[in-house]
């Protein structure tokens, strides 16, 4: 994996954003979408907010997506060894990169048809812990005319993302803004924060 982690770091250093395909391998991504279906299924997953704490509120028109938190204590196999690999990752990166992260937090997000999720920056203005976004997408067969693209906003540019299966993505939570644009069908990810103390 360590080839994997370099060049994802390698693509962060050159454009602020670390880009990668197959960070999750096939094996994996299709479990980690089967799971997430069936907690779809089973109605577990919850509309998504934004802000934290006393300033959490949810508005659809903002964002629309449902979640679910991963968590090692579910005891799932699959939602573990997705934690191995990230476990992995802030051990090369804490090593190579000497970024002090000291945890994570990951969930599933759903967008349905017709959902999306408007202009934001990932860190909170009263909690700076979030040191880097991460994205690991879970769609296969995804084509331009299905929307859902990440966009990106760099101080004179936008860089547009299409959500493609086991593509990995990486940036300062602090630094880039981002959307989720218009989804024309179900898009799926797994959606997180590596965290510093």
């Amino acid at each position: 994996m360590d080839q994997t982690f370099e060049r994802i770091i390698a693509s962060f250093l050159e454009n602020r954003v670390g880009l990668i395909k197959g960070f999750l391998d096939e094996n994996l991504s299709k479990h980690l979408k089967e799971n997430l279906f069936a907690l779809l299924l089973k109605q577990q997953l919850k509309v998504a907010g934004i802000g934290n704490d006393s300033n959490f509120l949810t508005n659809k028109s903002i964002r629309s997506d449902k979640i679910y938190w991963l968590d090692r204590a579910h005891n799932d196999l699959h939602e573990n060894s997705f934690f191995d690999l990230m476990d992995e990752f802030v051990k090369y990166l804490n090593q190579t990169c000497y970024t002090g992260i000291t945890g994570y937090e990951f969930h599933y997000a759903y967008f349905d048809k017709g959902t999306s999720y408007k202009r934001h920056l990932d860190q909170f203005k009263d909690n700076q812990k979030r040191a880097f976004s991460m994205i690991l997408y879970l769609n296969e067969h995804w084509v331009l005319a299905d929307g859902g693209q990440l966009c990106i906003y760099h101080p004179d540019s936008s860089q547009v993302i299409d959500p493609i299966n086991g593509e990995g993505v990486f940036f300062k939570s602090s630094e880039l803004e981002h959307e989720v644009l218009l989804s024309h069908k179900p898009r799926m990810s797994i959606t997180g924060w590596l965290k510093t103390n």
